[in-house]
């Protein structure tokens, strides 16, 4: 098992925005805590796609990753992910082609397989549910960024030749089957869907044929967190990603609500948080660097990346640095 002391810590950012909040200022504050992690030390910063989502502004998840890099210089930027089935795989090779041509050595592309949306805005974004295609999707997209080939009809320009690293994404024992045939990194979005986390942890180590890309599995799981300088503030900041979790779970699409004294909720919708927030790190930086030990007891994860939204700003950069003090 790995001490909390080595594991690396990322930032996931959906680009939330709160209640009365606005979209630019979620995009000035996403570039804000991007130069603060790069400060801190995290190891990468990705955005991830969702669309018709309120509250979330990473729709243009290819141009806000450039924006991104383009206001740091060290961290590692990139998707967390980019849904294949929304997009044709040469267009991906060409947005994530020039971005490492503009931010060389910086940039990642996360996959994921399903569409981040609703039924009726997949069929907006014109792309069908091709679910299933996911993995003839990726070999795709690696095709176009494989060297061109003497007489290749189509060429990713930018793209070919490009070797940005590919982590797989997911949810499922899907996922876990398909990373490991590829031999590409893991990412595991326990931070809203742990159910099968460790199963599919298990599968992806057990059946992981090394590839040139990657000699051995690695592992990236995905943990909500709240912290602050107290337990009794970060469990008062931490009712902001409670109730909107439940918000999602109920179907209701809304901003980040403020945090609130007493968070009323029935006995089975506090079970359903609880189970979809198993792995939710809340309280000061002990607090928190007990609850990253036992992540990591269960996981033996490489890397966590964490997913905090406070309603306002600065209690999110807060948050983002005591997490990162409490790995010590």
């Amino acid at each position: 098992m790995k001490n909390v002391e080595r594991v690396e810590l990322s930032v996931l950012d959906l680009v939330t925005y709160p209640e009365g909040g606005t979209i630019p200022e979620a995009i000035a504050n996403s570039r804000a805590l991007a130069q603060r992690c790069e400060a801190l030390g995290y190891k990468r910063y990705w955005v991830a796609e969702h669309h018709n989502l309120e509250g979330i502004a990473s729709s243009a998840t290819v141009v806000l990753i450039g924006h991104l890099a383009g206001a740091t210089s060290t961290i590692r930027v990139g998707s967390g992910g980019i849904m294949m089935p929304n997009h044709a795989p040469l267009v991906v090779a060409e947005q994530i082609g020039t971005l490492d041509a503009i931010y060389p050595g910086r940039i990642d592309l996360g996959l994921g397989r399903a569409p981040g949306t609703d039924p009726q805005t997949m069929r907006a974004l014109r792309r069908g549910n091709r679910e299933d295609d996911f993995g003839v999707l990726i070999e795709e997209l690696e095709g176009y960024f494989a060297p061109a080939r003497e007489g290749q009809a189509v060429k990713a320009i930018p793209g070919a030749g490009t070797d940005v690293p590919i982590y797989i994404l997911g949810s499922s024992l899907y996922s876990a089957h398909l990373a490991a045939r590829l031999g590409r990194p893991y990412a595991f979005a326990s931070h809203f869907a742990p159910g099968e986390l460790l199963e599919a942890l298990k599968i992806y180590r057990a059946e992981f044929q090394p590839s040139r890309h990657l000699d051995r599995p690695y592992v990236i799981v995905g943990v909500p967190a709240m912290a602050a300088p107290t337990d009794e503030e970060a469990d008062f900041l931490a009712t902001s990603m409670i109730q909107r979790s439940l918000a999602i779970m109920k179907g209701q699409r809304r901003p980040i609500p403020p945090p609130v004294r007493d968070l009323a909720m029935a006995p089975m919708e506090r079970a359903a948080v609880a189970e979809r927030m198993a792995l939710f790190c809340v309280g000061s930086p002990a607090r928190i660097r007990d609850g990253f030990r036992q992540i990591l007891e269960a996981t033996d994860a490489d890397e966590l990346i964490l997913v905090s939204d406070a309603f306002r700003f600065e209690d999110r950069v807060r948050s983002y640095e005591l997490l990162m003090e409490a790995k010590g």
